[in-house]
């Protein structure tokens, strides 16, 4: 028996040949059960392709998603006070913020951005209910401050996508503070004469809905979004009663009056180019555009047909 060839070597190839499979390669549908390839589901925005279940989707792809191209320029936000309460629970507060920054990549529970939809300037916000439960803090509140300064500047319209579970408590008043403040931004694109779209994503709840979450010209909701400022649970402990099937989800919103639209992820940004032209005064959006007539083969072309 030969141990280099029917050992040794075998043993090598499996060594070298060994390929690692990334773990992240299938999500599985918290709805249907359903096993789907990253690719497939990124392609989708984070849509199930079997039964229309929406997932979490961060701020950046679903920018990236809107924008035109999926090019966009990040709006600066001025940095607040970091920990003003010292506050501490199981963790501290700060210790709490670097570990939602290192996990997610960003600042803060809100990106700003601006660019174009289907060639009209438009200025984005969206909560990552990822950082802390998308929770309002002194960030957020700057953050839409400066989000309606910039439309404001730009003359262009505001869309917000809200995913929160509140205010922020590890800074207390100061997170409160911020429902008066953004209710004061969203005034200011009001006298400026500017649209105010929210759309609301799965969940939002709590002070965010109780102030600039719900104060926009249209509302759109993403599907089975819940919405609410108390949650059914609690409403449900309190009165002692059993709530009505898909109770404060956006169906049920938009049959009682307050949503104007309920609208699949995918078909979001053709019908906010829609209604941001409306509402800004505009024609239609140009769907598909030809090239424009070459003067030199037009020449060309006559001076074949005169010979």
């Amino acid at each position: 028996m030969n141990w280099i060839s029917n050992y040794v070597r075998p043993r090598i190839n499996s060594i070298f040949s060994r390929r690692e499979v990334p773990e992240n390669l299938w999500t599985k549908c918290d709805e249907c059960g359903t096993m789907l390839f990253h690719r497939e589901l990124s392609d989708n925005q984070n849509v199930c392709t079997n039964c229309g279940h929406h997932m979490y989707i961060a701020p950046r792809d679903r920018f990236g998603a809107l924008f035109d191209g999926g090019i966009f320029t990040e709006v600066a936000v001025p940095e607040p006070t970091a920990d003003p309460l010292h506050f501490r629970d199981q963790k501290r507060y700060p210790d709490r913020m670097k570990a939602s920054q290192k996990s997610t990549g960003e600042k803060d529970a809100m990106l700003v951005a601006e660019g174009e939809i289907g060639r009209t300037p438009v200025v984005a916000a969206a909560q990552d209910f990822s950082f802390m439960g998308g929770s309002m803090s002194m960030y957020v509140g700057n953050a839409i401050i400066a989000a309606a300064e910039r439309a404001v500047l730009k003359k262009c319209p505001l869309i917000l996508f809200s995913a929160a579970g509140g205010a922020r408590m590890q800074e207390g008043i100061l997170a409160l503070m911020q429902m008066p403040r953004t209710t004061i931004a969203v005034e200011m694109l009001k006298e400026a004469g500017l649209p105010y779209i929210v759309v609301l994503t799965h969940p939002t709840t709590g002070g965010v809905t109780a102030s600039y979450a719900m104060l926009g010209d249209v509302h759109i909701a993403e599907p089975n979004a819940l919405i609410c400022f108390a949650g059914p649970r609690v409403i449900e402990q309190t009165i002692r009663e059993k709530l009505p099937e898909g109770f404060q989800r956006a169906e049920y919103l938009l049959d009682h009056g307050m949503l104007d639209r309920v609208t699949p992820r995918t078909e979001m940004r053709d019908e906010l180019i829609v209604i941001t032209r409306m509402l800004l005064g505009l024609d239609p959006a140009i769907s598909g555009e030809l090239p424009a007539p070459d003067p030199k083969a037009d020449e060309t072309a006559a001076e074949d047909a005169a010979e």
